[in-house]
């Protein structure tokens, strides 16, 4: 029997999802090296530049990967789009990173951080082979090739943790974290290029023109979300915060980083599947499919609450004693990004729809109002302001996105699933403060009460008989021996 869209959409992500997970293993393994190796001062440092060059790096990517996927994806022939997509995003590339290198005093000197514009100038190397990875990645999503995707996405994060620590052994301070960056992005354009060899072509960057009517309100709508991501520690730095502050925040960010990986595993795949739904006038399949995606955020909701409540034991365990001002910052962070799945997946839902223009009335006020915001809650209230902040302008978005999906598709996130995602939340939550470990004990602590968040909402009667079947199946599918 073939696979139903939504069942190919799930073990594509989740293909996806576990090799994007490795950034959890590997990027935390990285930053506690780098915590204790660059100490606060060194550390913020990284983080701020990092924070800067992924602005750069992830508005050009979101100007094209939606529209690439769907563009990919319904194309006879892969080639010519490919072509036309890969090669505007290198000539954007350069240019970004050449804007880069020239803004980088500048930069340095608003920040009040003067070693902080060398390091922009080198990380400004990584934003050509970064873009042209993720646009090689949108075409094996495009074309279906998610295990190739999957493959690409390992080899960046254990390349990435590999370099990062020879490099900086080897005496390089700051300079080998960024070089090891660098390199890891180099791996994965290589491990793509193996599999896709999209041309490289003047007289195709000029063919993006004809795509620009579609693309340009994903133009505005990704630029205020890339604007909108990291802008409370660039706040935090700009109005009088010390690099070890920074370097606390970033921490706090790196720990808040798993629904994000969510969001860059099924979204792209959630896009595909609707828009074939909805070109094929299949839109009764459609509604499911987005009201399943929309259920599925709600559940990630206890497991934020686990990570919460375990929060002093984390940073603790991963960063050490010196970084435990991060530990009051997770919470808010984390319930931010959950809220920030949302919003991607109800922008996936309006782009499907054939509704890009709503995603930008909804999400091109955010770093306005978050700038505003900043401004006056960072100068009293601090890092901890800054946090609650952003989870405030994330729920805000997200809130108004679903508005915009109920008016369009008549979809809400269902009310049963939240409440019982709310109240497994907070059992989880009052589990986990209870529970206070320390050491690898933690880790023990993480799995037993994410165990207990599933079995709860097995029990609450969450999932159906065929969603369970479906597990099942796929879990005996994925353990079958291969003919």
């Amino acid at each position: 029997m073939a696979a139903t869209p939504v069942r190919r959409m799930v073990a594509g992500g989740v293909r996806v999802f576990l090799a994007e997970s490795l950034l959890i293993p590997t990027g935390l393994l990285t930053a506690a090296y780098l915590a204790r190796r660059l100490g606060p001062e060194g550390y913020g440092i990284f983080m701020v530049a990092a924070a800067l060059v992924a602005w750069v790096e992830w508005s050009l990517t979101a100007v094209f990967s939606r529209a690439s996927v769907r563009f990919v994806a319904e194309a006879a022939d892969w080639r010519p789009i490919g072509s036309t997509l890969v090669s505007a995003q290198l000539a954007l590339a350069a240019a970004a990173a050449a804007l880069l290198w020239i803004l980088a005093e500048p930069i340095a000197g608003l920040l009040g951080i003067p070693r902080l514009a060398g390091t922009l100038r080198l990380f400004a190397f990584d934003i050509p082979p970064f873009c042209l990875a993720q646009a090689h990645r949108s075409i094996l999503i495009g074309i279906g090739s998610f295990s190739e995707r999957a493959l690409a996405a390992a080899a960046r994060w254990t390349s990435r943790l590999l370099l990062v620590v020879f490099l900086v052994e080897l005496g390089l301070s700051i300079e080998g974290a960024v070089l090891g960056s660098i390199g890891a992005s180099l791996v994965e354009l290589a491990v793509c290029r193996r599999y896709v060899k999209p041309a490289f072509s003047a007289r195709a960057t000029l063919q993006v023109g004809r795509l620009w009517g579609y693309i340009a309100p994903l133009l505005l709508s990704a630029l205020a979300l890339r604007l909108y991501d990291r802008l409370d520690l660039v706040a935090l730095t700009a109005l009088g915060g010390r690099p070890e502050g920074a370097g606390h925040y970033g921490a706090a960010q790196s720990l808040a980083i798993l629904p994000s990986l969510l969001a860059l595993s099924f979204t792209p795949l959630l896009l595909a599947t609707l828009t074939r739904s909805f070109r094929d006038g299949a839109r009764a399949e459609a509604h499911r499919i987005g009201r399943g995606a929309l259920r599925a955020v709600l559940l990630l909701i206890p497991f934020a609450g686990l990570g919460a409540a375990a929060a002093p034991e984390v940073v603790g365990l991963i960063f050490g004693p010196a970084f435990a001002p991060a530990a009051p910052l997770i919470p808010p962070l984390l319930f931010a990004a959950v809220a920030l799945v949302l919003v991607a997946v109800t922008t996936a839902i309006l782009i499907a729809a054939g509704r890009p223009g709503l995603t930008v009335a909804c999400t091109a006020p955010l770093p306005v109002l978050a700038a505003a915001a900043y401004i006056a809650v960072i100068p009293v209230h601090g890092a901890r302001g800054a946090a609650f902040v952003t989870l405030a302008g994330a729920v805000l978005v997200a809130s108004s996105l679903v508005a915009a999906v109920y008016r369009v598709c008549r979809i809400l996130p269902p009310a049963a699933s939240a409440a019982r995602s709310g109240a497994v939340c907070a059992g989880a939550y009052a589990v986990a403060s209870l529970w206070s470990t320390s050491g690898a004990l933690v880790l023990v602590e993480l799995g037993v009460v994410a165990a207990g968040i599933v079995l709860a909402l097995v029990a609450a009667g969450e999932f159906t008989r065929g969603e369970l079947a479906m597990v099942r199946a796929w879990r005996g599918s994925a353990a079958a021996p291969a003919p």
